[in-house]
């Protein structure tokens, strides 16, 4: 039963089911009004830092984010979405180092146990746009905007559902939000870049 599951599988993308899949609108007004929540297994958030006054920018990379919005085709604009980002689950690809920037010294994750965007307006077309919003990062609230690239819409896999993506980038100091160990090893501008798909509910 499995093999032809399999095989079934294999056939419905031969014979194009498989790009049912692809976005099919860059367009807002496309996106169908509901509930929408973050596909966790297909969202990324890497920071890049300078390091030692700029011979690279440090890689790192938070493993958990969640998030969701509610969505109105009519005011897509106003959409407010809320994302929360665990600063425990920093990944640096060196275990030690990661309880390092977890700890008490850098992002002190026991004190502030959440980072979070809250958006407050969007703007944009033909895919490409900002959303501006509120970041709350190490206990300190700032204002951030954020460039984004929305992928489209269309149905999820085997279509299946509605599945929306974006792809982003922002730019901020740490040192505005408290955050200014370190200082003679990391450089103060972090770059955020961001992939990340929602699914309608």
């Amino acid at each position: 039963m499995i093999r032809n599951l399999l095989l079934a599988v294999a056939l419905w993308g031969v014979l194009g089911g498989g790009a049912l899949a692809n976005p099919a609108s860059q367009d807002p007004a496309r996106v169908p009004a509901g509930d929408y929540a973050l596909d966790k297994r297909h969202a990324s958030l890497l920071v890049k830092v300078p390091h030692m006054g700029g011979f690279s920018k440090f890689t790192m990379r938070f493993d958990r984010i969640d998030g969701g919005f509610t969505y109105d085709p009519a005011t897509w604009s106003d959409t407010k979405v809320t994302i929360t980002v665990d600063p425990a689950s920093i990944n640096t690809g060196l275990p030690d180092f990661d309880k390092t920037i977890a700890g008490p010294s850098y992002f002190n994750s026991a004190k502030y146990p959440a980072i979070t965007f809250v958006s407050t307006k969007a703007e944009g077309a033909d895919g490409k746009g900002t959303v501006s919003g509120d970041l709350t990062f190490h206990g300190v609230t700032k204002p951030v905007v954020l460039d984004v690239t929305f992928n489209g819409v269309g149905p999820g896999m085997l279509g299946a559902g509605t599945r929306i993506g974006f792809s982003g980038t922002t730019h901020l100091k740490r040192s505005d939000f408290g955050v200014t160990s370190m200082s003679q090893f990391a450089g103060d501008d972090l770059d955020l870049l961001f992939e990340v798909e929602f699914v309608k509910k």
